[in-house]
């Protein structure tokens, strides 16, 4: 495994684990409000890391040079990830087949 996989693995493994101790440290807390606690911090950490450079012509930086085109490369993400999540379809869901 590559050492990029690795820390992307290990940090979405420590958010989860970061989530399951504040869970269990707080057990009449709302499951949905823990996440969204997590999620804001990460969007958060996520915009601060995507701020471009001082140089406007940077071609590394023009995929996140505005916030407009941040939000968007940040939707795609959210997307991505919820996609390959094993919670992404439920059994309990409401368009779930029922035979």
């Amino acid at each position: 495994m590559n050492t990029e996989a690795s820390s992307f693995d290990s940090t979405a493994e420590q958010v989860v684990d970061l989530a399951n101790r504040v869970s269990d440290a707080h057990p009449e807390a709302d499951l949905w409000d823990i996440a969204d606690g997590l999620l804001a911090g990460a969007v958060h950490f996520w915009l601060y890391s995507r701020q471009p450079c001082d140089d406007p012509m940077c071609e590394d930086c023009a995929p996140t040079s505005t916030a407009e085109l941040r939000q968007a490369e940040l939707k795609k993400l959210i997307q991505q990830f919820a996609e390959e999540s094993d919670y992404y379809h439920t059994p309990t869901d409401s368009n779930a087949a029922w035979a």
